[in-house]
This record gives structure tokens, C-alpha cells and sequence, in this order.
């Protein structure tokens, strides 16, 4: 994903819950959102990323590494490989973090070969749970933080090729070896601090 890419991914999420709140002529926020809901904004940003993983992951990674053409790897700067598809998420979640939108998204691991890559909070703990028992629905939270509302979604994440169980189930690191196609290994949180986005929109 390419730094502009990852701009646009984020800026889909402040335009359109930008919009999604009703101002008076004063430019204050009405008593109530209206419009497009966070969580439905959150399926937007989260489908984008998905996509894109997706493509990468089948088109590239495994399409090159068959044809023997080149390999994805873990030190993919220092080999010049291709990074992993793990590793492609995280370097797009880099790049829009730099945006300034400041929505944000990051992958965690229900058993993370990295142990910094777990669930880091409560809300990731208990995500990480819901989505392993209903993986067709994301765990969402709103948090009010002094004068800040931050609204939180953590989808799953699926093993969605042979290159993803190819690198979990044969690392030394890995806590878990068993994956198999279509299962949960962790999750794709994303983040929009909505008194943000309605301070741009004002």
C-alpha cells in the first residue's frame, strides 16, 4: 500500500463521519449525531484494508513465491524480499498514522509470534475473544476520555491464504501451529476519535 493509499483510507473515515453530524449556523454541533453512524464508517475503512491485504497477499506474495520469483520474509528490509502480509498491513497502518487525520488501525495477534503485537487494553482482550467466537461481526466500543469520544472497532482476522499458515505454523516463535484456512488468529483494530473529526467539520 502506497503512502497515498494509506491517506486516502483515512480520509474516507473523516469525510464521511465529518458529514454525518449536523452543525448549526453558528458552526456548534447539534444535541445529536445524525447520518452515517462510526461503526458503519469503520466497515468502510475496514473493507479498504481488507481488500487491499487480501490482493497483496494472494496476487502478489503468493503468486511470485510460486513462479519462484522472489519470497516474502520476516527481515524483508535487510534480504529485499517481500514483506509479509502481516508485516504489509503494519507498514499501511504507518503511513496513514502520518495523514494527520489521526484515524488510526493496527493487526493484533490472538497468539503473536512478536509478543509487543498482542492485545494491548481491555477493549482488545475482549474483542479478541468476541470475534474468535463470532468472527462475522467486529467488537466496538465507544470511550469517553475528559472531553473526547473515541470510538473503537477490532474485526477478525482470517487466515486467508497458504503464505499466512505457511509463516505461523512453521515459526520457531509461533505459540501456535495448527492454523488452518479461514481461521481466526487475530484481529484489525481500527480507531476514530470522533471530537475530532467533528472539531474539523465545524
Amino acid at each position: 500500500m502506497t503512502n497515498r493509499s494509506a491517506g486516502k483510507i483515512a480520509r474516507i473515515a473523516v469525510v464521511v463521519i465529518a458529514t454525518s453530524w449536523s452543525f448549526t449556523a453558528c458552526g456548534k454541533p447539534a444535541t445529536a449525531p445524525t447520518g452515517i453512524p462510526p461503526e458503519t464508517v469503520a466497515d468502510y475503512v475496514h473493507a479498504v484494508i481488507e481488500a487491499d491485504r487480501i490482493f497483496y497477499t494472494v496476487h502478489v506474495v503468493e503468486r511470485l513465491q510460486k513462479k519462484g520469483k522472489i519470497v516474502a520474509s520476516e527481515n524483508w528490509r535487510a534480504k529485499d524480499t517481500l514483506p509479509l502480509p502481516a508485516q504489509f498491513l503494519m507498514e499501511s497502518s504507518d503511513l496513514a498514522s502520518k495523514t494527520g487525520t489521526k484515524v488510526q488501525y493496527r493487526l493484533i495477534g490472538a497468539w503473536p509470534i512478536n509478543p509487543q503485537n498482542g492485545p494491548a487494553t481491555e477493549f482488545e482482550k475482549k474483542g479478541l475473544e468476541s470475534v474468535r467466537t463470532h468472527p462475522e461481526r467486529p467488537y466496538t466500543e465507544t470511550v469517553t476520555s475528559g472531553t473526547e469520544q473515541v470510538f473503537h472497532a477490532l474485526y477478525a482476522d482470517r487466515a486467508v491464504s497458504q503464505a499466512c499458515l505457511g509463516c505461523h505454523n512453521a515459526h520457531a516463535r509461533s505459540p501456535k501451529r495448527d492454523f488452518q484456512i479461514n481461521d481466526v488468529m487475530g484481529g484489525i483494530v481500527i480507531t476514530i476519535p470522533l471530537a475530532h473529526i467533528i472539531h474539523e467539520g465545524s
